[in-house]
């Protein structure tokens, strides 16, 4: 747990509490803050997904969020296992700022897997819940703290979602709100993007590079670097191959290519080289955005 007496209180009419909060209808009455309560006064994206993702949705979350610290932009996300505990620490990594949104009171971590995040964002970042000290969680706690989450933020981007993720109610109410919602696609056999691709085909913003975040936020991108290696006929096919799987093995490059193993294991290897992809145990490769 954390001191109590770092917990400070914000009220609605206070000052400093949220615009979005404090005209909501379903709003919170209070926030219970351990940090840096002016972490509330800047812009901010939310990014979200599934406590269960792939390599693909933790490195995709990371990314971005990473992304973002670079551009001046606070990271909101849940703190729950899987992509949001990825997104905050993407944040972190990168010297950037995290507002972690809880759905039990800020003295309580949870899950407790995530003690080390808990601690660095109660640090260098943001903690708060509109419940207070002590609250334990509550299944019905987190789909309500998704809407402090999408109120604080410009835009919600999903990195990887399932059908049934918690992330899907964060961009909905983000929508109601009039907010930005942004989806990374995956592969349409992965149950782990079936809620994403379904995001975008109901009109969210795909997103096909980091460059796309920083567009929706307003932000224009730096111009590309000089030395980004240039990638060859052959490298450009696998990459597309791992962008549509979101990740792969040899054998499944292969079949997508049409490529043998072993003119697949000298494009993978020389793509290593240049930084254009990383992978997980068992050589399961994915594409860099």
């Amino acid at each position: 747990m954390a001191d109590g007496n770092n917990i400070k209180i914000i009220k609605k009419g206070d000052a400093n509490f949220p615009w979005m909060l404090e005209h909501m209808d379903d709003g919170p009455e209070s926030l219970y803050c351990i940090g840096k309560t002016e972490l509330l006064d800047k812009p901010a994206a939310a990014v979200v997904g599934a406590r269960k993702c792939s390599e693909y949705g933790r490195q995709t979350a990371t990314k971005i969020a990473a992304v973002l610290a670079e551009a001046g932009i606070v990271t909101v996300s849940g703190m729950a296992e899987g992509t949001d505990a990825f997104a905050h620490m993407g944040a972190m990594k990168k010297g950037g700022e995290t507002i972690a949104v809880l759905g039990s009171g800020p003295d309580i971590c949870y899950p407790l897997s995530n003690r080390n995040i808990y601690d660095k964002i109660c640090r260098y970042g943001l903690v708060i819940s509109e419940y207070p000290p002590g609250t334990k969680p509550r299944k019905w706690h987190f789909p309500r703290r998704n809407r402090i989450i999408a109120a604080l933020s410009q835009a919600v981007i999903v990195a990887e979602a399932g059908l049934k993720s918690g992330a899907l109610i964060t961009a909905l109410k983000a929508a109601e709100l009039g907010k930005e919602v942004m989806a990374v696609p995956g592969n349409i056999n992965s149950p782990y993007s079936i809620g994403c691709n379904k995001l975008i085909a109901d009109g969210a913003a795909i997103v096909t590079d980091t460059d796309d975040v920083l567009r929706c936020l307003g932000i224009q991108p730096e111009a590309a670097d000089e030395c980004i290696p240039v990638m060859g006929e052959d490298e450009r096919t696998v990459y597309k191959a791992l962008l549509k799987r979101g990740e792969a093995g040899i054998d499944q490059i292969c079949f997508d290519t049409g490529k043998t193993a072993f003119e697949v294991s000298g494009i993978v290897t020389a793509m290593e080289m240049k930084g254009l992809l990383s992978y997980s145990c068992g050589k399961i490769y994915i594409a860099k955005l």
